[in-house]
């Protein structure tokens, strides 16, 4: 049986700062694979639709099905949460109606065929293989995990070859380059850790060193440093010292500056020299301070979460924990506040971007990734503006 796949948010909660209500959750990165991506190859289908918050209606965003409040859904369907990150494909699933299960959490609903689903309700349960995530933070506390069995597969999906001129730390049959005359001499790829991955379009320059367990998506720029047990793309420009970070994507980080155990959004671009520490000078664990409320993440290592289109000025040293909202411009001071509200300007103070200038920075910064900015683009990304700022 071939069910419609939906993709549920959860109710918008600091936990999932800073990009709650910024994109549907399941666009998020765990791994190598967005959540969505991981529902998809876990039921064999592509997805019909989030449900999400009104806002992100008509969100536009290359590949990204259509989102719009939730709503009911006529079987045969399934409908996964936005917020667990499903391992491989479905089990035998049952006809009616059901719930999948994960941890003693459910994780998912199906519909069968006729049934209206408008709603959690009890079923049947099923457990199924996967990651639950309470927070943005557990895509860094599960992200080795998740890019170890990611590597592993696509190791044996994929084909590539040894780039002239490199040098394999390891086991040679646990690198995948598809791309290997982008990859200049000189290039170092230990593979002893796990192993590194590097999709099609793929640049190195010489003086990387790439660590596994590492993923680097399509049409990512590599320009010198360090970098393991990451997951990078697709094009995304980096340089410096990364270690155990996700970039969502079409980021920017072109100059020396250590990222380390953190989340970077779409679009964003930190400044020559922005760094973020990653354990505090106790060794204890990281809170994270999203406006009035305190999240414990149960973490020692973890950075920052830095949202969609944040810009940092140069020399930024963003502090252990530090959360950056939607479109924030962080200018006002070398050390800011752990917490800087989106679209914040300067982020040491309460003064905000206006939403033009929001737009004409978007409009500028678009086109430089060979991304069109278009009035449907225009209206999503004001419609953000509009709910953050409300």
């Amino acid at each position: 049986m071939t069910r419609a796949l939906y993709l549920l948010d959860p109710a918008p909660h600091p936990v999932w700062a800073p990009f709650a209500g910024a994109r549907p959750l399941a666009e998020l990165r765990a791994g190598a694979h967005l959540v969505r991506e991981r529902w998809e190859r876990f039921a064999g289908a592509g997805t019909r639709a989030s449900f999400g918050l009104p806002h992100l209606a008509a969100f536009t965003e290359a590949d990204v099905p259509p989102v719009h409040p939730r709503a009911p859904v006529v079987g045969p369907a399934l409908i996964g949460s936005a917020t667990f990150a499903p391992l491989g494909a479905a089990p035998p699933l049952p006809e009616g109606a059901f719930r999948l299960v994960a941890g003693g959490v459910t994780v998912g609903w199906g519909v069968g065929a006729g049934q209206r689903w408008e709603g959690p309700e009890p079923a049947e349960a099923v457990e199924v293989p996967g990651i639950v995530l309470h927070g943005v933070f557990d895509l860094i506390r599960h992200l080795e995990p998740l890019l170890h069995h990611d590597t592993t597969a696509l190791l044996q999906a994929g084909r590539g070859g040894i780039p002239r001129g490199a040098v394999v730390l390891g086991d040679a049959d646990q690198l995948l380059v598809q791309d290997p005359e982008a990859i200049e001499p000189g290039v170092v790829f230990d593979t002893r850790p796990g192993p590194v991955v590097l999709a099609r379009g793929v640049e190195v320059r010489s003086g990387t060193r790439l660590e596994g367990p590492l993923w680097v998506g399509p049409d990512v720029r590599l320009l010198g440093g360090p970098i393991r047990a990451s997951a990078i793309g697709p094009r995304c420009v980096v340089r410096g010292e990364v270690a155990c970070a996700v970039f969502l994507g079409f980021a920017n980080k072109a100059h020396e500056g250590f990222v380390g155990h953190s989340v970077i959004g779409r679009w964003a671009n930190l400044g020559a020299g922005t760094t973020t520490s990653n354990l505090k000078n106790t060794y204890g664990v990281v809170r994270l301070d999203v406006g009035a409320t305190r999240i414990d993440t149960g973490l020692m290592n973890l950075g920052s979460l830095i949202g969609d289109h944040v810009k940092s000025a140069i020399g930024t040293l963003f502090g252990t924990g530090t959360v950056v909202g939607t479109g924030a411009h962080v200018f006002d001071a070398v050390r800011p506040p752990r917490y800087i509200p989106p679209f914040a300007w300067g982020g040491a103070g309460d003064a905000r971007i206006s939403r033009e200038g929001f737009l004409k920075v978007a409009a500028r910064a678009l086109p430089r990734r060979h991304v069109p900015f278009d009035e449907a683009t225009a209206a999503s990304l004001g419609r953000i503006y509009d709910w953050a700022v409300r």
